[in-house]
């Protein structure tokens, strides 16, 4: 590997020649931030998966995708006279030489970890109170409750926090068993939109729907996105189940009807049992 290619400059002249038009790539130059969020998102999921599976290669190589991630939304501020990528580092550079003062300000001081991130939090309020003043010209945002939950994370755990923060001021359900009418509530609900062929509005209820799952996993004590991580696996487990046993009968899933995997679904689950 040369040294070119461990230099940032060389990925950064990458993105250029695909942002290029005429010369560069049709699909890196038909994408603008919005397009790119939802690979920003999986590249993200992507790092914290080789790290749950302690793999440090595929870690190696999933850091690249988010980096290149970075880039690509640098570029395309670029283009728009916003901020370059320089800018990104410089931003991140100055916001962590603040908020760790006792590192680089104040050496002969040592603060405990609990100190640590008071200060931590002191001087994001501050951080964000400087971004408030920055844009005068915005209309001001209502102080809410919620306004503290991030609008970047992902969708069930946004849920989550939104529900925690309510719940705060006692707006929330008395019991799990309160949680589960809502959540029958909300099928009845969709049935209806099923009955009555709307595509929005199905859409509309099902997100109804998650929700008070989500309402329900936090009642229940379990985070939803663990444990709709582990369905997930379970899922695959008992899915390869079914591939492994046709390919053993000499059949691909496509020869077999439904009814079948189902079959093969359930001695699946009977095995797991065991």
């Amino acid at each position: 590997m040369t040294d070119s290619s461990r230099d940032i400059s060389r990925l950064l002249d990458i993105m250029a020649q695909l942002r290029t038009p005429g010369s560069g790539c049709p699909w890196d130059l038909e994408q603008n931030f919005a397009t790119i969020a939802p690979y920003t998102i999986e590249e993200a999921y992507e790092v914290v998966d080789a790290i749950t599976r302690g793999d440090l290669d595929d870690l190696r190589d999933e850091l690249g995708d988010l980096l290149l991630q970075v880039v690509f939304h640098s570029r395309m501020a670029e283009e728009q006279n916003a901020f370059a990528f320089g800018d990104v580092v410089d931003a991140i550079c100055r916001k962590m030489i603040r908020r760790h003062p006792h590192v680089f300000a104040d050496k002969d001081g040592r603060l405990t970890p609990s100190h640590v991130k008071d200060v931590w939090e002191r001087i994001k309020t501050e951080e964000k109170a400087e971004r408030a003043a920055r844009r005068p010209l915005e209309e001001p945002t209502e102080n809410s409750l919620l306004s503290g939950v991030k609008a970047g994370q992902p969708a069930l755990t946004r849920a989550m926090e939104l529900q925690r923060k309510a719940s705060t001021v006692g707006f929330d359900w008395n019991d799990s068993r309160a949680v589960l009418h809502k959540i029958r509530e909300e099928a009845d609900e969709i049935e209806a939109a099923l009955d009555r062929g709307d595509a929005g509005e199905l859409a509309d209820e099902t997100g109804d729907l998650m929700f008070a799952v989500v309402n329900l996993a936090r009642h229940a004590g379990a985070d939803p996105e663990s444990a709709l991580r582990g369905t997930n696996a379970k899922f695959e487990r008992r899915f390869g189940y079914i591939e492994r046993t046709l390919a053993q009968q000499g059949r691909s899933l496509e020869s077999a009807s439904l009814a079948e995997m189902d079959a093969l679904w359930n001695e699946a689950k009977q095995h797991e049992a065991l």
